[in-house]
């Protein structure tokens, strides 16, 4: 039988990255897509996660088991605390949008450049990987980088100026073992930001794709 992945998306620019992924990754797994876009609208106003955030984070994820998922994926990285509470609640398999990456950013080096292109994603993340890294009992140094207009630039459907901005972003980034992307929806950049600074690019759908299949035993 296919295994059945739900993910949940709180912006329509994830679906495509992640989709791409499975279908060059994993082909096999069968996927499932919740889309509750209002939820980056309000963490982007609200410039916190709330507890209603977090409750509808718990509505999704309980929708998702009661249809059958084998296991959850999160897509987008500024709600860690919610998918956090989601885990809590459930028996099967959930992933953070960054986990899987964070552990191959860890193993890759000490010196660890991120770039967001949702503001709220870049301190977000940056937490989530030095409490892997305290975690892991390793001393890392981490530089970010927000590529302002990147994201409004793809929704625009301007995939050039999407992918110049995060490029320059990963430019600015100096003595980097390796540079992580904080949302799916950067993924198409990944070739122009690794030749602009000569670094090793890791994007969260490949990552969070092979690791699900590690946990799933495929």
């Amino acid at each position: 039988m296919r295994p059945r992945i739900f993910l949940i998306h709180a912006t329509p620019l994830s679906l495509a990255p992640i989709a791409e992924a499975f279908a060059r990754l994993w082909p096999e797994a069968e996927l499932a897509n919740l889309l509750e876009d209002s939820l980056a609208r309000d963490r982007a106003r609200d410039g916190r996660l709330t507890e209603a955030m977090t409750a509808r984070f718990l509505t999704l994820a309980r929708y998702a088991e009661s249809a059958g998922a084998d296991a959850i994926l999160f897509t987008c990285s500024a709600f860690g605390p919610a998918i956090e509470a989601c885990r809590a609640d459930s028996k099967i398999p959930m992933l953070k949008p960054n986990e899987a990456m964070l552990e191959e950013a860890l193993a890759a080096g000490a010196d660890l450049g991120l770039i967001a292109s949702f503001p709220p994603s870049l301190p977000a993340l940056e937490e989530e990987l030095r409490e892997a890294a305290r975690a892991a009992g390793k001393a890392i140094r981490v530089q970010t980088a927000l590529a302002a207009g990147a994201m409004e630039a793809l929704g625009a459907g301007d995939a050039a100026t999407h992918d110049r901005l995060i490029a320059a972003a990963a430019k600015s980034l100096s003595g980097c073992d390796v540079v992580c992307f904080a949302q799916f929806s950067m993924s198409g950049a990944a070739k122009a930001a690794a030749a602009a600074s000569g670094r090793r690019v890791l994007t969260t759908p490949d990552s969070a794709v092979a690791k699900l299949r590690r946990v799933l035993g495929r």
